[in-house]
């Protein structure tokens, strides 16, 4: 049973710096799209609303958020 848990454990930690890893990816998708995306000034407020909140919720630890923030502002971008 002590063996299941770390098993468990080990791989919850893998689960975490992977999802981790997809957010920093998403994040620099999005600035290097911001550099040349041509968006209303609304439509640009709502994609850094979203930004701002993923990449504050990725720095928390709250990966599943980070990831559904940046999904979400990279669909407006249209990456």
């Amino acid at each position: 049973m002590k063996k299941f848990v770390l098993v468990a454990a080990f791989a919850m930690g893998l689960a975490t710096s992977a999802f981790a890893s997809d957010c920093e990816t998403m994040i620099n998708s999005i600035d290097e799209a911001m550099k040349t995306a041509s968006l209303d000034e609304a439509t640009m407020t709502k994609v850094m609303a979203l930004y701002e909140q993923g990449r504050a919720e990725h720095e928390a630890g709250d990966h599943g958020a980070s990831m559904r923030d940046l999904g979400e502002a990279m669909k407006i971008l249209g990456i």
